[in-house]
């Protein structure tokens, strides 16, 4: 009997396994025909064991893994090297954390860190991960101006612009199969979009615009937002990073200006320049 059902079990083993493959080349055939251009078909990343990111449809658990991700190699590669200074990290926490409190992605569980560099910049990646110069926080004149920055590079975050850039940055390189991308390529781009901060015309203004209401809500002056810009482009020559990418300042000021009542502009907190002065002194 034993023997019988030996048999009977390897008839019915080999239907299965025959059937599995047939299903895998009829996969295989119907996706390398709807996309010839893609350089790895489904059976080939089940063989390879490939870590793939489906970036058309990124859960926030994936983004949080994958900003995580950007976030060590940005650390490891030496691109950004944190602050040991606990002081100032506390004090950067506080204002982000306050500032994604009342974000339209609030739900994510963000990480703010202070950049050991004295250049006038700050930088975010997908997951939540914002990085602030230290160039930066002493160049504000008030924590209403920093907080301004901050809320613009939350912005970032709440527009998801860096998924894009890299869903975009991917197909321009020939990375993209069909089923995602490579985790370890979207990782490099990742840091590689982080650092340069290609960001679009459109996607700055969002961010401006995000950052704005995201600072009025938690309490912030908005005259923070313009008072930073406009210090920014009044110290002359090239402009600092932070505000290299299109569109230009000027332009930005202007429609950030006639989104803001002259009435409210310096209704609430963050415009006390002694008590911030204060703050990061430690710098």
């Amino acid at each position: 009997m034993f023997q019988r059902f030996f048999s009977f079990g390897s008839r019915h083993y080999r239907r299965m396994l025959y059937g599995f493959m047939t299903f895998v080349i009829t996969i295989s055939i119907s996706v390398s025909n709807i996309h010839p251009s893609y350089a790895l078909s489904w059976v080939e990343l089940m063989i390879r064991g490939i870590q793939i990111v489906q970036l058309s449809n990124i859960s926030n658990t994936q983004e949080l893994e994958l900003g995580k991700g950007i976030n060590q190699e940005i650390i490891s590669s030496g691109r950004a090297k944190i602050s040991n200074n606990s002081l100032i990290n506390r004090y950067i926490n506080q204002i982000g954390q306050r500032l994604a409190k009342t974000s339209d992605r609030s739900d994510l569980p963000y990480t703010f860190q202070v950049v050991d560099d004295d250049s006038i910049n700050a930088f975010a990646t997908m997951g939540g991960y914002v990085y602030i110069n230290q160039g930066l926080i002493a160049a504000a004149d008030n924590e209403a101006e920093l907080a301004s920055v901050i809320g613009h590079e939350i912005g970032h975050i709440v527009g998801r612009h860096a998924i894009e850039q890299m869903r975009n940055r991917a197909l321009s390189q020939g990375l993209l199969s069909a089923a995602g991308l490579d985790r370890n390529n979207a990782i490099q781009i990742g840091v590689e979009l982080a650092i340069s901060r290609p960001n679009s015309r459109s996607d700055e203004l969002e961010a401006d615009r995000f950052g704005l209401e995201n600072m009025i809500k938690a309490g912030y002056a908005p005259a923070g937002i313009l008072g930073f810009m406009q210090k920014l482009l009044q110290q002359g020559g090239s402009p600092p990073s932070v505000l290299s990418t299109h569109p230009a300042t000027s332009e930005r000021i202007r429609i950030l200006q006639s989104m803001i009542n002259p009435q409210t502009v310096n209704r609430g907190s963050g415009l006390d320049r002694r008590a911030y002065k204060n703050r990061i002194r430690s710098l």
